[in-house]
């Protein structure tokens, strides 16, 4: 008559087995799908990529941007640079001028 004891044995027994087993599929399904899994692993690279891409632009600007600035700078600024700024933002003209639109 050990029929349910039996039962009640051989799964006390495999229980232990089984959660482990389902605690390193957890932490083998996180690390191969996970957000920071070796399947995200191509995204990373993409994003980088992207993302460098945005940086040499964003670097390009920078350095214009800075020699607008020293352009203008008060202490010695560009006479050209001072007066081809004022014309366009105030809209100033000479009446000996001619303006000739290139947009």
């Amino acid at each position: 008559m050990g029929g349910p004891n039996r039962i009640f044995g051989m799964i006390r027994r495999a229980a232990l087995p089984a959660l482990a087993l389902i605690v390193v599929g957890t932490f083998a399904g996180h690390a191969v799908a996970g957000p920071n899994g070796i399947l995200a692993w191509g995204g990373y690279h993409r994003a980088l990529k992207e993302r460098q891409a945005e940086l040499a632009q964003l670097e390009q600007q920078r350095v214009r941007l800075r020699h607008h600035s020293n352009l203008l700078d008060p202490r010695k600024a560009d006479p050209d640079m001072a007066d081809e700024l004022v014309r366009k933002d105030l809209g100033l003209v000479r009446p000996d001028e001619v303006i000739v639109p290139l947009d």
